[in-house]
């Protein structure tokens, strides 16, 4: 029996260690071990070998080395078959051919790091296992990652239904695909030209929970997923115009995260608020305090260039109730007393209908001097009240406001009831999902962000006719709501429910649907999008492997992809063999995992420089709208 034989005889005494079906935990063994697990250092005590090797006699005391039984825990040669371990034979080299695991001569760099995730986002998948990949690429290895792409299957919605189309006119698009890769296309075309971001991401969350929609959001390790975040958040920033503006929709675990990480790329100065979302009204009582809200995390590219009064509400009429029928039309009573307190703006004012006089409050003065406010008085702005029995008022017309611009500055909590005599408060999630339910006939999507959040949302950062992207596009809310609104649009999903659910739904808000903000904006139909797909190459590849559900299948994609597929420098293929004993023993997500690092990465896609390469069977059609998109013709 080999030391490792031993110390798994050994660690199989404690069933905390090891599956139903015998997997071992690598995991809980090496926490308990640094948490000094008094149970873990018993039974490792208990036997000869493993005492002799992880424990040191100090006068008399057997002292614990945590460390050293740690490494070998966490020691690729340790478990034989482990994916790492088997890895290290395909590739992992350094310029001298060695192989990185045996070399001393290694540098720390931040590497370019994505994640490949099959969808659990409807509710029918959502309780499934997630399978979820890393790749990470040193930067030197990222070459042809980012170039732009060939589009293909370019198809135009209209009211008319849809046709073929092989040239762009600006048009609001759809993209299907890899939105990271996606945004980088797109930048070639789109640098500076995007008004505002609105993202709702997959969330980070420190433990799973039941409810998770996106079941893949919990298995993120917090370096993934800020890398993840990290990389589109930087071509983001590209993209936005100079006075653009991000929303990030997030959840209490990851908001201070993303937050500081965010603060990195866009400058502590562009962070404009952490908007506080009601997104739900019951109280639950499953933890210590019920979790009501979300948090809009708002930056802008450069806070210098937003102009304050637009970056405001649009004012309801209903608001202003009163007329005295003076010819000026309605008006509302404001507070006539202002932040702050100035010498020439602190006086007396008498009520002149009931002698009583006043000062301003503590910590604030009147919000003019005391000869225009004589003045206003003697135009009739100025109320003491309803009733005149109050103390001064301001007298503000919807006409005047109105011409000047937008409205009220929002405040930094949403909330979902009616509580400002302003503007309509935000919906929750609940009334986003009898939308959904009105819709499809059933709730596609658990959570879903309302249109009004949306709303409110575009509607302080832009104006008509300015673009939105959402490259988390999911269901298309945002791009359903950016319609109605009369913006332009730009929308990114991977998944093959947007075949399904994102472009069915804009085409009923083509067709005039009346769910969400539909009333409010007097929504009647209307519009057009343009459908388009990145070429794929390895990432037919990919999708295969994901959805590949026996050994067969992959031993049948391994030959395929030596014959075809682009394999990574980084690989000999005479170095690996699909029935080689040490293949037999890896795990199916293993074997996957495996053929991915056979792929190259920076070939998911068909590279837009590329496009005339006959290898590749580009067509005619897709040529023309390629070129078109990218002003080539």
């Amino acid at each position: 029996m080999n030391f490792y034989e031993t110390v798994v005889n050994v660690l199989q005494q404690d069933k905390r260690f090891f599956t139903e079906n015998g997997e071992m935990l690598r995991n809980a063994i090496y926490e308990a071990a640094m948490q000094m697990d008094s149970m873990l250092i018993k039974l490792l005590y208990s036997n000869d070998e493993t005492r002799n090797r992880f424990f040191t006699d100090i006068d008399g005391i057997a002292v614990f080395d945590k460390v050293g039984f740690g490494w070998v825990i966490n020691n690729r040669e340790f478990l034989p078959d482990s994916y790492t371990r088997f890895k290290n034979k395909i590739g992992l080299v350094n310029d001298k051919g060695d192989y990185i695991a045996t070399s001393n001569d290694v540098e720390l760099v931040f590497p370019y790091k994505d994640c490949v995730l099959e969808g659990g986002q409807t509710k029918e998948e959502q309780k499934r296992s997630e399978i979820f990949y890393n790749e990470t690429l040193a930067p030197d290895e990222v070459d042809r990652l980012l170039y732009p792409k060939v589009f293909t299957n370019a198809v135009k919605y209209t009211a008319d239904g849809k046709e073929s189309v092989t040239s762009f006119n600006n048009d609001n698009l759809i993209i299907k695909g890899n939105n990271l890769l996606g945004l980088h296309a797109i930048n070639t075309i789109y640098n500076g030209r995007i008004k505002c971001v609105f993202i709702d991401p997959p969330y980070y969350f420190i433990t799973n929970k039941p409810s998770d929609t996106f079941s893949y959001n919990s298995n993120f390790k917090l370096s993934s997923w800020l890398v993840f975040m990290k990389n589109r958040l930087e071509i983001t920033y590209k993209l936005l115009a100079d006075d653009g503006i991000l929303y990030m929709a997030i959840s209490d675990e990851g908001a201070h995260y993303l937050k500081v990480m965010t603060d990195n790329i866009f400058s502590m100065d562009n962070f404009i608020a952490d908007i506080t979302w009601e997104s739900r009204k019951s109280i639950s009582s499953d933890g210590l305090l019920s979790e009501n809200n979300n948090h809009i995390l708002v930056y802008a590219k450069n806070k210098n260039k937003i102009d304050k009064n637009s970056f405001r509400l649009a004012l309801d009429i209903e608001s202003f109730i009163h007329d005295d029928n003076d010819g000026m039309g309605k008006y509302r009573l404001e507070p006539f007393d202002a932040p702050g307190i100035r010498k020439n703006l602190s006086y007396e004012i008498e009520n002149p209908n009931t002698g009583e006089r006043y000062i301003p409050p503590k910590g604030r003065c009147w919000r003019t001097e005391e000869a225009t406010y004589k003045k206003l008085l003697e135009e009739n702005r100025i109320k003491f009240g309803v009733k005149g029995t109050a103390k001064p008022q301001y007298k503000s017309y919807y006409s005047e406001v109105q011409s000047a611009g937008k409205g009220k500055a929002s405040s930094t909590i949403w909330h979902n009831v009616q509580q400002s005599i302003i503007w309509q408060e935000i919906d929750t999630n609940t009334n986003a999902t009898k939308d959904q339910v009105e819709l499809f006939g059933e709730s596609v999507f658990t959570n879903p962000k309302p249109e009004d959040l949306i709303m409110r949302s575009i509607e302080l950062a832009t104006n008509e006719n300015d673009i939105v992207l959402d490259f988390f596009m999911g269901s298309a809310t945002t791009q359903a709501v950016a319609m109605k609104m009369k913006r332009r649009f730009i929308g990114f999903e991977q998944m093959d429910y947007i075949h399904t659910v994102s472009i069915p739904r804009l085409i009923k808000v083509i067709q005039g649907e009346q769910t969400g903000i539909s009333k409010s904006v007097n929504w009647q139909g209307g519009g057009s999008f343009v459908f388009c797909e990145l070429a794929k190459l390895n990432q037919n590849y990919i999708d295969a492997i994901e959805t590949a559900k026996t050994d067969n299948e992959l031993t049948a994609l391994y030959a395929d992809i030596m014959k075809t597929g682009f394999i990574s420098y980084k690989v000999n293929p005479k170095d690996i063999d699909t029935v080689s004993e040490d293949f037999k023993s890896l795990s199916l997500d293993d074997k996957k995992r495996l053929l991915m690092d056979l792929l190259d990465k920076n070939q998911l896609y068909v590279n837009y420089c590329d496009i005339d390469d006959e290898m590749f069977n580009i067509s005619e059609e897709d040529k023309a709208f390629t070129k078109s998109f990218y002003k080539e013709i």
